[in-house]
């Protein structure tokens, strides 16, 4: 009699451990495969997700999002937009030193003095939102200035503009 209860026991469980084995199965094939398909995403597909890939667009259209012109003296490249759940577009511009602050007063004239102090900041930089002084005509929510310093006579200025 000793052995029949035995194996009742082994029968009951035999019977219940698939049934408890199998949210832990699938659970683990569905994390599996969430984990591949965020790792296939190339960048290139306009899905809305997250990491969309940065498009080349023309430098008028980086800076008019952000209310500004490019300065006269400026040569601008690398303008590119992000689109997804937000849109960000950004530019880099190549300019004479003495040109950045007067630039940045005419296009942002309600806006805080720009920020000095290396770093993160640069040499140079400017947050405007529409609170601050940001133009109504700027599609952006948030315009980012940050000013490098290349030599004596020219300054970097990576132009950001985004929404949030």
């Amino acid at each position: 009699m000793h052995m029949q209860a035995a194996d009742r026991g082994r029968t009951r469980w035999g019977i219940v451990l698939p049934f408890l084995a199998l949210p832990v199965v699938v659970l683990g094939v569905l994390i599996i495969g969430l984990f591949l398909w965020a790792w296939s995403d190339d960048g290139t597909g306009d899905d809305g997700r997250a990491g969309a890939a940065a498009a080349t667009v023309p430098c008028t259209e980086a800076l008019a999002f952000g209310a500004a012109e490019r300065p006269a003296h400026a040569r601008a490249h690398d303008c590119t937009v992000q689109r997804g759940i937000d849109t960000s577009y950004s530019a880099v511009l190549r300019m004479p030193r003495e040109d950045v602050r007067a630039w940045l007063r005419e296009t942002y004239p309600d806006a805080p003095e720009p920020r000095t102090g290396g770093g993160v900041c640069g040499a140079l930089c400017l947050d405007v939102t529409h609170e601050d002084g940001l133009p109504g005509t700027a599609e952006a929510h948030v315009v980012q200035v940050r000013v490098e310093y290349e030599n004596a006579e020219t300054a970097r200025v990576r132009f950001s503009a985004f929404t949030m």
